[in-house]
């Protein structure tokens, strides 16, 4: 094996480069156009253009990916996570083309692919399972009632995925349909297979998983667990080991359970069993025939590379290890930083300033970021909305948590919403930290953690505000001068007026007009406003806090990006020099626009109708996931705009509605 076609993009790209580099095997990257300027392209030996912007024309081309491989002289494949890892008909075609495969064989990859087979699988070989339905018959009656002779509530799940895509819970049969309709178009469109299966639901579940490794030679061991409670949409955000639930007897009960689960399907390579865990049971979810995301936290535990293992089980080699020989060492935890606003919606853009924390900085915890991000990189709605991960490793849970809050703080990637402040405030809310968060934890959390974030802002707005207001033009605008000059700023739906003056001892005077808080009084340090790149500024000044550092970059003209040195973030507009009014705006409430890039997969209604309050008017993909559109009054429909394949951006005009005239006039 002397040269790796990464058949993949972004941070797990780069996380197989970095391991084949150190090992003295050469990479093929592969890119699609929205990628031609990657990171990941241009640190392989060799790249290789796949042509097209969405997965299905690019990353997702078994014939290019095969042809690459032969363009560039490739002699194996590794597949990543997502994409083509879990497809094996491409791990069939790799190996038909006399490449070698590093992942597990095609037969394993169907057989443990496909969640109905896994569970038939498990039950042969002892491994507890829910109550559910698996079979081949998929009329939507037959569903339905398979449903409640389970039980409500139920959990909807794509046959052929994973990921939280095409899963939906229902918790009565009046939902049944329309969520079975919605998991069915998303598997569809995420896995070419509309087929589910039904399984009863766990409302407050724990999700722990099992790292299983298995080479040709018959050894197959377990290297522990990893508890990924903490999720939105079914999606991880947060995971640990070892798990706060979990202790040696039942480690070694669910190890035992997944590697024998590995061995019925005839396992090699690196693969994960997933389980839902409920006090002292655990019940299969499904087995992931890949690496996985949060592969890093094992590694931090056991000090081993497992991108490394993968390839030299690929090459014949035996495991390095026996599992007798696993020993696992203090306390991991990663988050995923994605691309993302506070309602957990996608969002794109371009990133005008980051700084990543440096390792050295930690003491008490080992720090490791993998990422692609780097400055001038654009996020776009073609792919998943992770930007990278950063994970620590401490000799203890506490330390863990709070070498990761302190790494989260100093992270900054401005021009792009993000979920920074959120992980950092979910690993501070007193149920993360007593180890009690469940599957359901930001169901009920996230509204709390959202308003402490804004209270986080709103301590922060005056400084924010001062730092884009005192470099807005001229150097001599920002002289000390004895007359107050007006500023306006917008934050969120708010425009907030205040007075601006900086006195001859570098002291920034602000007097914001009522009902906002009273006067600020910041003191300049070294240098107020430093533009060290174009649309970046740092402002230093003195509180009652102490040191303030602001940081603030121009996103477009009047609109800037401010993150503070204690983690608050916030979106803010200059409007100092706007007219105080501007009209011909409608109504909110007169039409529906796009939050966000996407292609509209579904609309609903035609001119005329009638929609109910709730109702989903437009069906948006964005990020591999749909994101449904939803009236928050009833009104009618006058015109619908777009059309279902079609691309859409933030702000785009996708509706327009007319008042429920049964509802009377409006004020």
């Amino acid at each position: 094996m002397k040269r790796i076609l990464i058949a993949n993009r972004g941070e797990i790209a780069r996380r197989i480069m970095r391991t084949a580099h150190a090992m003295g095997i050469e990479t093929v990257a592969v890119f699609s156009e929205a990628d031609a300027n990657a990171l990941h392209v241009r640190e392989a030996r060799f790249s290789h253009p796949l042509g097209g912007n969405s997965s299905a024309d690019s990353y997702l081309r078994i014939d290019k990916l095969l042809q690459a491989a032969a363009a560039t002289g490739a002699d194996a494949v590794h597949p990543g996570y997502g994409f083509l890892s879990e497809n094996a008909d491409f791990a069939q075609a790799v190996q038909d083309a006399g490449l070698a495969w590093i992942g597990p064989p095609p037969a394993a990859i169907r057989a443990l692919g496909s969640k109905a087979q896994a569970k038939a699988l498990a039950r042969a070989s002892q491994v507890p399972c829910l109550p559910g339905y698996d079979g081949a018959g998929q009329d939507d009656a037959l569903l339905q009632a398979e449903a409640g002779r389970i039980g409500y509530p139920v959990m909807i799940k794509a046959v052929a995925g994973g990921g939280g895509r095409g899963m939906r819970l229902v918790t009565q049969a009046a939902g049944f349909a329309e969520a079975l309709r919605g998991a069915r178009s998303e598997a569809l469109a995420g896995f070419g297979d509309a087929r589910v299966l039904i399984e009863r639901a766990l409302l407050a579940p724990r999700h722990v998983e099992v790292q299983v490794f298995a080479d040709r030679h018959g050894a197959c061991i377990h290297l522990g667990e990893r508890d990924c409670s903490v999720q939105r949409r079914h999606q991880k955000i947060i995971e640990e080991s070892p798990s706060p639930a979990v202790d040696a007897a039942m480690r070694e009960r669910m190890g035992q359970c997944a590697v024998a689960l590995a061995r019925s399907a005839g396992y090699v390579g690196a693969g994960t069993v997933e389980f839902l865990v409920e006090g002292r049971e655990f019940f299969l979810m499904e087995m992931n025939t890949r690496l996985q995301v949060e592969h890093p936290v094992t590694e931090a535990l056991t000090g081993q590379d497992l991108v490394e293992w993968q390839i030299r089980v690929a090459r014949g080699e035996p495991l390095p290890w026996t599992q007798e020989q696993v020993v696992l060492q203090g306390h991991a935890i990663e988050v995923r930083l994605c691309a993302e606003d506070e309602s957990f919606a996608p969002r794109t853009g371009t990133v005008v300033d980051l700084q990543l924390p440096p390792a050295a900085q930690f003491e008490v915890a080992a720090l490791r970021i993998d990422s692609a991000l780097e400055r001038g990189s654009t996020v776009t709605p073609h792919y998943d909305s992770m930007l990278g991960k950063l994970i620590v490793h401490a000799a203890d849970r506490a330390s863990a948590i709070d070498a990761m809050r302190a790494a989260l703080r100093q992270t900054r990637v401005l021009g792009v919403h993000t979920n920074r402040a959120f992980l950092a405030a979910c690993l501070d809310h007193p149920v993360f930290r007593a180890g009690e968060a469940l599957v359901p934890f930001l169901n009920g959390a996230a509204d709390g953690l959202r308003e402490g974030l804004q209270r986080q802002e709103q301590a922060a707005l005056w400084p924010a505000a001062a730092a884009i207001a005192l470099g807005a033009g001229t150097a001599a605008q920002a002289l000390p001068c004895a007359f107050e000059r007006p500023m306006r700023v917008g934050y969120r739906d708010q425009t907030l007026a205040a007075g601006l003056r900086v006195d001859r001892e570098g002291a920034v005077h602000i007097r914001p007009d009522a009902p906002a808080p009273g006067a600020v009084t910041l003191l300049l340090v070294a240098g107020h406003s430093q533009p060290a790149r174009a649309g970046v500024r740092t402002l230093r000044c003195q509180g009652d806090g102490g040191v303030l550092e602001v940081h603030a970059a121009c996103v477009q003209a009047g609109h800037w990006h401010v993150q503070t040195s204690t983690g608050a973030e916030l979106w803010l507009a200059d409007l100092s020099l706007r007219p105080l009014r501007q009209g011909g705006a409608a109504a909110p409430d007169s039409e529906l626009r796009a939050p966000f890039n996407g292609r509209v997969i579904r609309v609903n209604g035609e001119a005329g109708a009638l929609l109910e309050a709730g109702t989903v008017a437009v069906v948006i993909e964005s990020m591999k996931l749909e994101h449904s559109l939803s009236l928050p009054v009833s009104a009618r429909l006058a015109e619908m705009l777009v059309e279902p394949g079609q691309q859409v951006g933030p702000g785009q005009l996708l509706a327009r509605l007319a008042p429920d005239a049964r509802s009377g006039p409006r004020a």
